[in-house]
């Protein structure tokens, strides 16, 4: 049986996470906590946390410079006098 707790594990966990989503074309930020020593499972633990909401990624891999979102400037396409 995995251990997904312990910091080992979560790293391994983190990374099947982030090739998931990347094979679906999405980019997912995932950092390991250090929680510390938890009495109720008498031993320390490593949390992850994510960019997730709703364990939904939140952005999209780009693949051109076209996709990249571009700026905009209002005032750049009107001369003022």
């Amino acid at each position: 049986m995995k251990d997904w707790c312990n910091n080992e594990g979560a790293k391994r966990l983190r990374e099947k996470i982030r090739e998931y989503w990347a094979e679906r074309g999405y980019e997912v930020d995932v950092d390991l906590v250090d929680a510390g020593f938890v009495p109720a499972m008498r031993s320390a633990r490593t949390d992850l946390r994510s960019n997730m909401v709703n364990g939904m990624p939140r952005r999209r891999i780009a693949k051109s410079q076209e996709e990249l979102r571009t700026t905009y400037r209002p005032n750049d396409a009107v001369e003022v006098a």
